[in-house]
């Protein structure tokens, strides 16, 4: 376990990395100590301070939704990160290459909730009351942090969270079957990824619930109006300058945007 000036370091440092779009040396390097409790205070310390410069919080982020993924990273659950306004990107935008240390693009479903949701004992059909619509989605991935990283490391830096691409058609959470949603990514015109969304936990919506639970065992809800992306069901895709990165998820539509 870490000690608060321990964990305002690290944040420090996390902040640093994201400014300087140069990723530093991985917390669970500098701070062997370090614990998944520590991860997300960190995490906080840099969204509330954040929030404290004029940001607006609007929602979380799930990741680490697929059991390879959290053998991989030597969990038994997915994690979670917070979603800021100043990382909303227009669908069709031209988004600067040099504003990230080294983005990645991944294939989600965002849920927009119209009702609050607040655990524990939250299920599958709660959160498909609770969700207004659903709505095609890319995250914009981009580790402050160098490989090889640590669960703790990707906690820490909220998950990679940098940015997020919504378009398509929105849906009704329960006029499709969402776990059969699909995701083709392409990039330059070309397919680099494909997955259906039962891929996130069997469906989409547990992400949510996993989530919802989580944070109320923390004393929190999530909020109407709030934008959860329920984990992704594609592996990531590497984005270099001059590259335009698309996903198509057939009757939902598509989203795109391009690197300059």
């Amino acid at each position: 376990m870490l000690s608060d000036a321990d964990r305002k370091k690290a944040a420090d440092i996390l902040m640093a990395a994201q400014k300087e779009r140069k990723q530093a040396v991985q917390l669970s390097v500098t701070f062997p100590a370090i614990t998944i409790e520590d991860s997300y205070a960190i995490s906080t310390i840099v969204a509330n301070r954040k929030i404290a410069a004029g940001a607006r919080l609007i929602g979380h982020k799930v990741g680490l939704t697929s059991k390879a993924m959290q053998r991989s990273s030597m969990i038994d659950e997915p994690d979670f990160g917070f979603i800021l306004d100043d990382q909303l990107i227009a669908d069709g935008a031209k988004v600067k290459h040099a504003d990230f240390c080294k983005p990645r693009v991944e294939v989600e479903l965002a849920f927009i909730l119209g009702k609050r949701l607040l655990g524990p004992g939250i299920g599958l059909t709660d959160v498909l009351r609770a969700t207004e619509y659903v709505v095609p989605a890319m995250e914009i991935v981009d580790a402050r942090l160098q490989d090889q990283r640590k669960i703790f490391d990707t906690v820490a830096d909220n998950g990679a969270a940098a940015g997020i691409c919504m378009g398509g058609r929105p849906v009704g959470p329960m006029d499709v079957d969402l776990r059969w949603v699909g995701g083709i990514m392409y990039k330059n015109s070309e397919i680099e990824e494909t997955g259906l969304a039962a891929g996130v936990l069997g469906h989409p919506a547990l992400g949510v619930a996993w989530l919802a639970n989580k944070l109320g065992a923390m004393g929190t809800a999530l909020e109407p109006g709030h934008i959860v992306l329920a984990g992704s069901f594609t592996r990531v895709v590497f984005a270099q300058k001059g590259d335009t990165v698309h996903a198509d998820y057939g009757p939902l539509g598509g989203i795109a945007i391009q690197f300059i």
